[in-house]
């Protein structure tokens, strides 16, 4: 009977979920889908490990209107699959790790009771994250269930890094620099070393470019800063999240204008970003498809915002020896890259087209001064291998 894991990254309209199968030391996919559309078009998508589609269904809104009802939804889709196999665990991707937490861990009630506390920290990912441990353990609650953070990648960053300008009071009560995408950073910084160790050993800029957004600064594939802080908010502009925005901003928007700490916490996470700017679309592929001058001064926004990073993170890190896309804009946006690229012409970054446009493995022109590549993150498989050890006591 082979031994077979669960994981599940859920997100606030989606829940991405595999099945793998538990080696030794490694895990193997059998089978992987998405509940999309949660609450709006919801619709379940599952394929083989040979790109075989195994289901293609849609519901009613109603149906599934939450990311407990799409885990169920899953499991009950999940459970004739598991027969011949012994499922020894799930992996969960959960945003926030707090203060508390530097590495995956077995849920239990406790952790689950902290983990609660930190959903004002992350109030769009948090409570999604929770849902479907809540209901795991509902159905099997002899499961054992492990929680991978965002967060814990970052946990050794130097203390300049994690500290904002507030009385100190607050940072030894966890106000501090969190950093976010940990998973898809180590996953990513894995694969570079695997496909050019001697970049990977260096100074690297990985872009984490997607619905959310972020950068990280790794020197030998350790993280030393990143762009999101304290929550999800903080950093480059995202899909429907502001970014980097003026403290002031927040004061005006309560004092000035009347709006409530909810009102302006609405804004700032689900009306701002690149449909903010555009009032148009948070989809990046709308917005380079459009000829509408918005759409175009929005996608300037956000290249623009990831140069800089870049630009900031080589400071931080003394220097620059390699930059890599990665996420949804990240892999799939030429455009993007390109305009970042232009961007960074001072640092010597030079692309060639033909291979930017393919998405190429490397798409730096031979009169580049540094590499730069295009690396498809896989957070599960990263959530599979930390849920692996962890079970095997190799953690």
């Amino acid at each position: 009977m082979a031994e077979i894991l669960l994981i599940v990254n859920a997100g606030s309209s989606s829940i991405k979920f595999k099945l793998y199968r538990a080696l030794a030391d490694d895990v193997e996919t059998l089978l992987g889908g998405a509940l999309d559309g949660i609450g709006t078009r919801p619709r379940l998508r599952v394929k083989g490990h040979d790109g075989e589609i195994l289901a293609d269904q849609s519901f009613e809104p109603a149906a599934i209107a939450s990311s407990a009802a799409a885990q169920h939804c899953i499991g009950d889709w999940l459970t004739p699959h598991f027969a011949g196999h012994e499922v020894i665990g799930v992996g969960h991707r959960v945003v926030h790790g707090g203060p508390a937490y530097s590495h995956p861990v077995l849920v239990d009630d406790e952790v689950l009771r902290t983990l609660e506390s930190f959903i004002p920290l992350a109030p769009l990912h948090q409570l999604t994250n929770l849902d479907p441990i809540r209901v795991v353990r509902a159905r099997r609650p002899d499961l054992p269930q492990v929680a991978c953070f965002d967060t814990a990648f970052h946990r050794g960053h130097p203390e300049l890094a994690d500290r904002f300008a507030l009385p100190r009071a607050l940072f030894d009560d966890g106000v501090r620099r969190y950093g976010f995408h940990g998973l898809s950073y180590e996953y990513v910084s894995g694969a570079l070393r695997t496909l050019a160790p001697e970049v990977a050993a260096g100074r690297v800029v990985i872009a984490h470019l997607g619905s959310g957004a972020s950068a990280c600064g790794l020197s030998d594939g350790r993280s030393m800063e990143s762009t999101m802080g304290f929550t999800a908010l903080d950093g480059l502009p995202m899909g429907t999240r502001c970014g980097t925005l003026d403290a002031g901003v927040v004061l005006h928007l309560i004092e000035q204008k009347g709006m409530s700490a909810a009102e302006v916490g609405h804004m700032l996470y689900h009306q701002s970003g690149l449909l903010g700017l555009s009032g148009i679309s948070n989809d990046m592929r709308e917005l380079i498809a459009s000829d509408r001058q918005e759409a175009r001064m929005a996608v300037d926004f956000f290249v623009l915002r990831v140069a800089q990073a870049v630009a900031t993170l080589s400071v931080t890190l003394g220097g620059l020896d390699g930059l890599v896309f990665t996420a949804g804009i990240g892999e799939h946006a030429p455009e993007v890259r390109a305009g970042v690229a232009d961007r960074l012409a001072h640092l010597g970054v030079r692309l060639d087209g033909d291979a930017n446009a393919a998405g190429s493995l490397r798409i730096d022109g031979a009169e580049s001064r540094l590499p730069v590549f295009v690396v498809p993150t896989d957070e599960e498989r990263m959530i599979g291998l930390h849920t692996l050890r962890l079970l095997r006591g190799s953690a």
